[in-house]
């Protein structure tokens, strides 16, 4: 139980630091929708959807107005849909029905449009893949996610080539809006089953019928507890981080189970991730600024965000016994102040920003690069950003964004996407390594049985 003096710090929290629930996510099964009729599958997933989600926003409106709590995204996140159509093949129609289904329950995004390929891919996953241009490009608020690699697997270097040619063919869809399809759209090693942030959410295979995940945020409440002990050891620092954390995902639990009650849901798990927002004072940039760097990318970075990363691990999974998801630290680019002025400044490269996602959650994110980016260099940043999940045994993501016309400059997203500088990207190239596909075999350490 919370008691008083937890309930006038977070007070303060929310008030003064910035401190919100980020996201509410309704997870559903769809494996009862599907059938051997595309046009059957879809109205399927479309009841569903509107049966079970009608109550979301009213639900998550009420638990905020009783706690006082922001709750700034409802959402929802199906199981993989490259598994849902392939008896009908109606990926599409299935894509349009749940886009129409988070329209009328007024959800913010709806996430599952997802293949797990990490090994190899069927016939039908890469007809799956190939839709998700036209389908990004066609819908406002479905989300789309392929897992490319494991530890487990290794990475599927087939399925990196592919995705480097459904990223450019994405931007170049959605190029009168700078891209914005490719906000929309990660790609993965190592994907986790109960992530409730967009745009990698998806309700996993071994996930129940209907489960509720919450992720929570607060950058600007860590920046305000770290201003307090300036000048402490690194001992000081990393128990500040954890305790702060530690009040943040209680504060979520909470929230997350009223959610589960009211929807006759099942509790799933806190994501405790610090996920920011392009509002000063709200940025993991600036908390790590507060660590003791000059800027973002000075050398050290990579430490803070380690030490920064893992307290807040530890103060959240002594707070509950179902953390899950991502949790950690986002360095997303464009959703975060104090990383776009490190860019702009030219503190922070891409290189850097690779080698900072090897201690984070989650990889290289929100990042816009010039639009004459080949395939193949987007293909081969995602094939390091793999390598380095795989080796790592950690999750490791990539949402880049090439912005068709423009090489230099900056694009404005709007609201929590935020603006995002044109990163350059390095010079050279390995068209010929990505060539040649086939699957980078699982590292040793793999082998636990």
């Amino acid at each position: 139980m919370l008691n008083q003096q937890e309930i006038i710090q977070t007070i303060s929290m929310i008030k003064d630091q910035h401190l919100d629930i980020r996201t509410v996510t309704l997870h559903l099964s769809l494996f009862d929708c599907i059938s051997d009729d595309a046009d059957r599958t879809a109205e399927n997933v479309k009841r569903k959807l509107l049966s079970r989600a009608g109550r979301l926003k009213e639900v998550v409106e009420e638990i905020q107005s009783k706690y006082g709590i922001p709750i700034v995204n409802k959402r929802l996140s199906v199981s993989p849909v490259s598994l849902i159509g392939a008896a009908s093949g109606g990926y599409r129609k299935i894509a349009l029905a749940m886009d129409e289904a988070a329209k009328t329950v007024d959800v913010d995004f709806i996430g599952g449009y997802t293949a797990l390929v990490q090994k190899s891919m069927t016939k039908e996953e890469r007809e799956f893949i190939l839709t998700i241009p036209e389908v990004l490009a066609a819908t406002d608020r479905v989300c789309a996610s392929v897992n490319v690699g494991s530890t487990r697997a290794g990475i599927n270097m087939d399925a990196v080539k592919l995705m480097g040619e459904v990223v450019k063919r994405t931007a170049e869809l959605t190029a009168d809006r700078d891209g914005i399809g490719c906000a929309k759209l990660v790609v993965f090693a190592n994907a986790v089953e109960d992530n409730p942030f967009m745009a990698g959410s998806f309700n996993g295979v071994s996930e129940g019928d209907c489960v509720v995940n919450v992720g929570v945020s607060g950058p600007g409440v860590v920046k305000a507890a770290l201003e307090n002990i300036r000048g402490e050891s690194c001992d000081v620092l990393s128990e500040t981080i954890k305790n702060t954390s530690f009040k943040i995902t209680r504060m979520g639990e909470l929230i997350g189970r009223e959610a589960a009650k009211a929807l006759g849901a099942e509790f799933g798990i806190v994501d405790l991730s610090l996920a920011p927002t392009p509002i000063r004072n709200d940025s993991v940039g600036e908390v790590l600024e507060e660590m003791g760097l000059s800027s973002v990318g000075a050398h050290g970075t990579t430490a803070c965000l380690a030490m920064l990363n893992d307290a807040v691990k530890k103060g959240g999974t002594m707070a509950s016994s179902h953390v899950g998801g991502l949790s950690g630290a986002f360095i997303p680019v464009s959703e975060d102040i104090g990383m776009i002025e490190a860019v702009r400044s030219g503190a922070l490269s891409l290189d850097k920003l690779e080698a900072m996602t090897s201690v984070c959650s989650v990889g290289l994110d929100m990042i816009a690069i010039p639009g004459s980016t080949s395939a193949a260099t987007v293909s081969a940043i995602i094939a390091d950003e793999a390598a380095i999940g795989v080796i790592n045994n950690k999750t490791t993501a990539v949402r880049v964004i090439p912005v068709a016309g423009k090489e230099e400059g900056e694009v404005e997203f709007g609201g929590l996407l935020g603006r995002a500088p044109i990163m350059p990207v390095g010079k050279e190239n390995a068209d010929a390594f990505i060539a040649r596909g086939g699957r980078i075999p699982a590292p040793i350490h793999s082998f636990k049985n």
